[in-house]
């Protein structure tokens, strides 16, 4: 069956049917050809329309981590025209802590889910999920689990013609993704995207010819989940990680020849700290992406410095993708490593004031506000959420930043995060990168904790760079000789490491939750 509309899934399946023998993806101990992630999914999706899965149907997934099954279960219901959400398996609190039952079947009860596709990993609460639902909820999975979970790669009656009407229904305005957020600034957030807004950003992430050997870590349910789609358009291949682990992706540079990864900054820094990587080959990357949150200027110096000018850095949100970028040959001036680059092709973006609308002043700060063809259609079943983050056709991101006279965007900090003290505006970003300028300072993390007079102070948390010793009233001094006594923090404490969530980003949440027990 050859598919020839412009659905995102059928460029893949179209991509998987030109070389069928061809090695593609691997994971865990098993490898897959193009062709067996073809019949997978198409297999898949003749299952599901002979359970009735169509346009009107939302589908969810709880399956391991990054496992093929997790893309063969999007790609089948996409295919069909169903709505995809991601059962997260991780929460806000740890990186490994598994999700409570109660926020998943939220998920599911709140989006009507009718599919649950499962694995033998996540059978148990799978089976759990439908015995609490309100709703009837129909299991499913990639083989035999037993009575009462469907196999979606059994016997089927609907026929590969009719999985072809069935996705030529599907309207480019149609519901794909509900992306859930980590919920690490309070209640997961249900992102709405249709197909069209999810091909553009399959459609622009690489350039024509590139046939990338991606490396996979980030969960694919979140930004790195287009890139994988873009890699198997262009005819890439995968090797998929269940979670980042500094020495195994070394291995993978070095073994696998992995020519592209996207990593948060914390981890880029964890792979620079590794005693490992001295004797690493890392010749076959040509693009390591990095995003997630601010970086360092000092170690993104040292990335390239290790690496090459392999360096890409993306600024962006759930909510959008993709905002700004800083090419691989900005990371020569090192000016430039502190910024989140210039809005990217076919990207609006306007610093507005955040109380008045109106735009902030030349080189002033202002909430950046984005309008672009991927950014989402709005909040599932949160009207109110929508209102106020999309204003006349702009997403409010509530990161505050300002331009330089080149055009490189400069993020201040999170208009939730600013502290306000005594009168005066703290942008912890501000702070955190006085202490990264530090040498004995590897990773920095600055946030706000009122203390029992609701009154907000300034507090850290500290990464030493291995081997460099300082002491806490160091650290003070030197923030205090390069801003003021407003910004020297409170409290500064020497950790090992700083909390992630799932995605690598630094979990401030658990970071505040800590600091505020500990003055309590």
């Amino acid at each position: 069956m050859r598919l020839a509309s412009q659905h995102y899934v059928q460029r893949i399946v179209d991509a998987l049917g030109d070389d069928q023998d061809r090695p593609l993806l691997w994971w865990r101990d098993t490898a897959l050809s193009a062709g067996g992630l073809r019949r997978m999914i198409l297999s898949a999706a003749q299952a599901m329309l002979d359970l009735g899965v169509d346009r009107d149907w939302t589908v969810a997934l709880l399956t391991a981590s990054n496992s093929p099954d997790l893309l063969v279960g999007r790609y089948a219901a996409n295919l069909l025209g169903a709505t995809v959400i991601h059962l997260r398996s991780t929460n806000a609190a740890s990186s490994q802590d598994a999700l409570p039952v109660e926020p998943q079947l939220a998920m599911v009860e709140e989006t009507s889910t009718r599919l649950l596709v499962t694995d033998a990993w996540n059978h148990a609460r799978a089976m759990q999920i439908r015995e609490r639902a309100t709703n009837p909820l129909v299991l499913a999975a990639a083989g035999d689990l037993g009575p009462g979970v469907h196999d979606l790669h059994g016997p089927v009656t609907a026929t590969a013609s009719d999985v072809a009407r069935a996705c030529a229904a599907v309207r480019p305005e149609d519901l794909a993704i509900i992306t859930y957020t980590s919920g690490s600034t309070g209640t997961p957030k249900g992102i709405c995207r249709s197909f069209r807004a999810w091909s553009h950003a399959v459609s622009t992430t690489f350039a024509p010819g590139e046939r990338p050997r991606m490396l996979v870590t980030t969960p694919l349910s979140h930004t790195v989940g287009p890139m994988v789609d873009a890699a198997l358009t262009s005819g890439g291949t995968l090797v998929l990680h269940e979670g980042f682990d500094p020495g195994r992706v070394l291995r993978a540079f070095a073994e696998d020849r992995v020519t592209q990864a996207f990593l948060a900054a914390p981890q880029v820094y964890r792979l620079l700290d590794h005693p490992d990587l001295p004797a690493t080959d890392t010749s076959s990357l040509t693009r390591l992406l990095y995003g997630g949150t601010p970086a360092s200027p000092t170690r993104m110096a040292q990335a390239v410095e290790t690496f090459g000018p392999v360096l890409v850095q993306t600024y962006g949100t759930t909510e959008t993708w993709e905002i700004c970028g800083l090419p691989g040959p900005d990371h020569l001036a090192f000016e430039r490593l502190g910024t989140a680059g210039r809005p990217s092709p076919g990207i609006d973006v306007e610093l507005r004031d955040p109380e008045s609308g109106e735009p902030a002043p030349a080189g002033g700060i202002g909430e950046v506000c984005v309008r672009s063809p991927g950014m989402l259609n709005g909040y599932w079943n949160d009207p109110r959420l929508t209102e106020k983050a999309l204003r006349d056709g702009w997403f409010h991101t509530g990161d505050l930043g300002y331009f330089d006279t080149g055009g490189y965007l400069h993020l201040v900090d999170r208009l939730a995060h600013v502290i306000k003290h005594s009168g005066i505006k703290i942008y912890p970003v501000e702070v955190e990168n006085v202490l990264l300028r530090h040498p004995a300072v590897a990773q920095a993390a600055v946030f706000g904790v009122r203390d029992r007079d609701e009154v907000e102070h300034v507090h850290a948390a500290v990464v030493l760079v291995p081997g460099r010793h300082v002491t806490v009233g160091d650290l003070q001094e030197h923030v205090r000789g390069r801003l003021s006594d407003l910004h020297v923090p409170t409290t500064l404490t020497l950790r090992s490491a700083l909390p992630v969530i799932s995605s690598g980003k630094l979990d401030k949440q658990r970071l505040k939750r800590e600091a505020a027990e500990q003055l309590a």
